[in-house]
């Protein structure tokens, strides 16, 4: 049985399966194709429309057959909301998902950070990858109720006054959808404006200045085209590229990574006014750990929709990495500390072992505890000399800092049970930039 964190992936079986998400909530799903809209209204399986085909909703259960589904259909995101309309998630037990093969065995769970303000969470995904189908683990929210998911995957609902100009889907999803208008032209200057803005806000806020990096401009700038070809807001285009692997393609290497994706705004000062209009959304723009920043829009010539992409980054440096993975072994061991055991010793092979897989994961674009060449965690530590009778191995993707990341792992029994193992003595932390879910890091735990 797999246990997910946000960004990680597995592979599904052939066959039905079934979703549960127990507790105080209710269930839908969202079935879409390529372009990642729904087909039509009938796509929307939630409790006033329970079924279609291959998808079936129970009481906080969900029956998926992929072999049953509507033709086009290649993917299917499960949402779960309060089933008391409007009640933030954070009032709620956390919600957990397990996914059950034909057999009755659980393939995989997933628990994600705790929600706050939203009232919906995109759960998990299923999605088509060549001849199979994969389960991905989400844990995005929105703070607009089903509606604002619903008209981010195309369905169509009725706008209430008062909507939101634009959302960021990096901590609170959800598309906006402004009335048609001409295309826009953009002429030079977004960078030089966005600059001089962003330096007046980071200065009253104490943080120091950051420099428009021509890279992360130009990835910027390639990923908002592609949002604008496809229609939506998405950390991947329609070929399946992410934004952060943009960044690295241009050569671009990093420590740290925030992103903003939002449509709606028309000019630099609206989508600055919209960065700090909410908690969630303000937080890179006044953060002092970013120093470089990128900036790019498009507009979609369809509906003259705009779309941006705000990267903030800091650079790689090679102490940069060494006070990065020296804060998680220090808050591992911390909480080793808090449940009475002994702390774990840093170990250069295991470490070595460790960097390199977050390395690989990230350049090859894979998620798992077995490489693609077959090599599981005791294979990689053999082969970095480690002489330790026991390893052990926890992954992630997707968190932006050491905090964040253990926390993460201290929220998953699997993930938790290594960090709190008894018998483990040493450990080495490994980190990546780039991919699809942007980070990549690893813990690989040795007995001695």
């Amino acid at each position: 049985m797999n246990e997910l964190v946000p960004g990680g992936n597995v592979p599904l079986p052939d066959g039905a399966l079934t979703i549960r998400v127990p507790g105080p909530f209710d269930v839908s799903v969202l079935i879409t194709g390529d372009g990642g809209k729904v087909a039509g209204d009938e796509d929307f399986v939630f409790y006033n429309q329970p079924s279609a085909p291959g998808v079936r909703l129970g009481s906080g259960t969900v029956r998926v057959d992929p072999r049953r589904l509507r033709a086009g259909a290649g993917r299917l995101t499960v949402v779960v909301s309060a089933a008391d309309p409007g009640v933030p998630l954070g009032r709620l037990p956390v919600p957990v998902l397990t996914v059950s093969g034909e057999g009755g065995g659980v393939l995989a769970r997933f628990t994600p950070v705790r929600p706050t303000r939203e009232t919906v969470l995109l759960l998990a995904e299923i999605y088509r990858r060549g001849p199979g189908w994969k389960l991905r683990a989400l844990g995005q929210g929105y703070a607009d109720g089903l509606g604002g998911i619903a008209r981010d995957f195309g369905v169509d609902v009725a706008e209430e006054a008062g909507a939101p100009a634009a959302v960021s889907p990096v901590r609170a999803p959800a598309t906006p959808r402004p009335p048609a208008s001409p295309p826009v032209a953009f002429g030079d200057g977004t960078e030089a404006e966005f600059a001089a803005l962003v330096r007046t806000d980071r200065l009253a806020a104490g943080a120091p200045p950051v420099t428009v990096e021509p890279r992360l401009s130009a990835a910027a700038r390639a990923h908002a085209e592609a949002m604008a070809r496809q229609g939506r807001l998405g950390a991947e285009g329609p070929d399946g590229t992410s934004v952060f692997q943009r960044i690295t393609a241009g050569g671009y290497r990093y420590l740290r990574i925030e992103q903003h994706l939002v449509s709606g705004p028309r000019t630099v000062r609206e989508f600055l006014d919209y960065c700090r209009s909410d908690a969630s959304t303000r937080g890179p723009l006044r953060d002092s750990a970013p120093t470089d920043a990128g900036i790019g829009r498009a507009a979609d010539p369809r509906s003259g929709d705009v779309y941006w992409t705000a990267l903030w980054a800091r650079p790689f440096t090679a102490g940069g990495l060494v006070g990065v993975v020296d804060e998680v072994l220090t808050l591992t061991n911390a909480e080793r500390g808090a449940a009475g055991l002994r702390p774990l010793a840093h170990d250069g092979r295991l470490a070595e072992a460790a960097q390199a897989y977050s390395a690989d994961m990230a350049a090859r674009a894979f998620y798992s505890h077995t490489s693609p060449e077959g090599l599981a965690p005791w294979d990689r530590a053999a082969a970095s000399g480690a002489p330790h009778r026991g390893i052990g191995e926890n992954i992630a993707c997707g968190q932006r800092t050491p905090s964040e990341v253990v926390e993460g792992w201290m929220n998953s029994p699997g993930h938790r049970a290594n960090i709190l193992k008894p018998d483990f003595t040493h450990l080495g932390v490994g980190y990546a930039g780039g991919g699809p879910a942007g980070t990549y890091w690893t813990q690989l735990f040795g007995e001695r």
